[in-house]
């Protein structure tokens, strides 16, 4: 008998009661191993549903475009935590338990992320560790045979730097007189903000949804103490430097022969408590049907969302305009309007949705079967999506306009049958009271289905405003207005609105007036150097 035998109890009883605890022991570890694999198969399974869903929204350009970026939000988070929670087991467990104690349970392999290459255009450090001077077997010379280079991303944190502008005075020695340059001009008149971090100031509040009292605690941490009253003049001022850019691209936007139009609500502080005034935005993007000119988005604010305003903002304009149904626009579209009539072009992405909520909740049939064929003209126009305004035209006429007859009559015998307090028979009277002017496209190559590209220019808005609220006072309105222009026109142009604010309020003060438009978006060039932007 060896050792381990010479351990064991010689009586029946206490072997028999050892083998029973060590089974239930073993039974343990392989029931808790399988509920590790079968929530680790079930995670995995929710992992790849949720990428698939976000996937098919992403690809569905069309449709109720704001819910759906709502739901694509909402998804993008649930996937992220789902994957944070798989990697956490994961590693979790594989530090918890020994070799020893491990069960031979097969598991569920989860898809890994993907690992791709980090991009070639960072900088590389090299870090080498040190080698053995000698061979640790025989104490032998050695030779390099090559090396291994793991590579891994790295952040440095933001840099900050004082610029001193020295103009060094000279005297004559024959005449006395002194000799100066001329001291710089400044981005603004007042404060000791560069133009780089005015437009990071301004890309932050503005682009990406961080008031200034967010800002200036994050300053304060990096040790730069920046008030919020000292960010806002230099907002203020900043806002009112660029003003000639801005009324630049109002002038190219309301050039254009047809327009997008669409508003939203915003929150105003004003004597202590929070009112609605709204941005409205008019968008020229002349891309669809293959126009050379450039696009950009222009943005005003009011107070309210009275007819009004867009009179005001559009008493220049004339041609096509794509909008909702906005009763305050109609007066836009008066035959004898000056200087010109505004002909309306509705959005078909608005008539769907009336459908779309019925055939969503209340799984109404005629609601389903409108969603269906209203999909099929959009299918048509995902096809000719940047083709000329000729060749949209002809395709519309061919394939379009016998979808859209069919439809046509489908929704009058429909509503036929329905009562006037139906929810279905209101989605329909939508799209029969306004089929003139959703048909419209089908005659012009110009025009869209929807008016998604307005929509879209206020997207950031609409995620921004739960962030912030202006100000105290409509102004704040109006400023908003003015650095939103700028940026979602530069976004427009595939244009970083950080780096071409900060080039442009460096340029500003010394360029000439009559060639604003050298700089706008669509007519700049980078700076070929950190130093130009400085």
């Amino acid at each position: 008998m060896d050792a381990a035998d010479s351990s064991l109890p010689n009586d029946i009883a206490t072997l028999q009661a050892m083998l029973i605890a060590e089974r239930a022991a073993r039974l343990a570890a392989e029931a808790k191993a399988r509920n590790a694999e079968v929530e680790a198969h079930a995670r995995a399974l929710l992992i790849e549903k949720l990428k698939f869903l976000i996937a098919k929204l992403r690809h569905e350009r069309f449709g109720q475009s704001a819910e759906r970026h709502a739901i694509i939000e909402q998804l993008e988070l649930q996937l992220a935590d789902l994957e944070e929670n798989a990697a956490e087991a994961e590693t979790a467990a594989e530090i918890a338990a020994p070799a020893s104690d491990t069960v031979p349970v097969r598991g569920f392999d989860r898809k890994k992320p993907a690992r791709r290459p980090l991009p070639e255009h960072l900088p590389r450090e090299r870090i080498v560790y040190p080698a053995p001077s000698a061979c640790p077997c025989c104490g032998g010379a050695l030779r390099k045979l090559g090396e291994d280079v793991t590579e891994t991303l790295e952040v440095v944190p933001r840099q900050w730097k004082v610029i001193q502008h020295v103009r060094e005075k000279f005297t004559c020695r024959a005449c006395e007189a002194i000799t100066q340059p001329p001291a710089p001009s400044h981005p603004i008149a007042r404060g000791r903000a560069g133009p780089a971090l005015l437009a990071h100031v301004l890309v932050s509040k503005y682009g990406l949804h961080l008031p200034l009292n967010r800002q200036s605690a994050a300053y304060a941490r990096e040790g730069i103490d920046l008030d919020v009253s000292t960010l806002a003049d230099w907002v203020g001022a900043a806002a009112a430097t660029l003003m000639p850019l801005v009324e630049a691209l109002r002038t190219h936007v309301f050039a254009a022969a047809r327009i997008h139009a669409d508003d939203t609500p915003v929150p105003v502080l004003a004597k202590g408590k929070t009112r609605t005034g709204r941005l409205w935005t008019y968008v020229r993007d002349d891309r669809p049907f293959g126009g050379p000119d450039p696009p950009a988005a222009v943005f005003f604010y009011s107070p309210d969302r009275g007819g009004d305003h867009p009179e005001e903002h559009l008493a220049r304009f004339a041609g096509l305009m794509q909008a909702d149904a906005y009763a305050g626009f109609n007066r836009l579209y008066a035959a004898g309007r000056k200087p010109g009539p505004i002909v309306e072009a509705a959005c078909w992405a608005h008539a769907r949705r009336k459908f779309f909520e019925l055939a969503r909740i209340k799984k109404a049939p005629i609601a389903i079967e409108a969603v269906k064929r209203i999909d099929a003209l959009f299918e048509i126009e995902r096809d000719i999506n940047g083709a000329t305004a000729d060749e949209r035209r002809r395709v519309r006429d061919q394939q379009s306009r016998p979808l859209l007859v069919e439809l046509h009559a489908w929704l009058r015998d429909e509503r036929a049958k329905l009562s006037a307090k139906s929810e279905t028979a209101k989605a329909i009277d939508y799209a029969l009271k306004r089929w003139t002017a959703l048909t419209r496209f089908l005659d012009d190559g110009r025009l869209c289905m929807s008016n998604n590209a307005a929509e879209r220019a206020l997207r950031g808005i609409a995620v921004g405003r739960h962030n912030w609220t202006f100000a105290g006072s409509d102004e704040g309105g109006r400023r908003a207005a003015a650095v939103y222009t700028l940026i979602e026109t530069a976004k427009l142009n595939d244009i970083d609105p950080q780096a071409w604010l900060a080039d442009v309020l460096a340029r500003l003060p010394d360029h000439p007036a009559r060639r604003i438009h050298d700089l706008l978006p669509w007519n700049w060039k980078a700076p070929t150097s950190t130093a130009a932007a400085a």
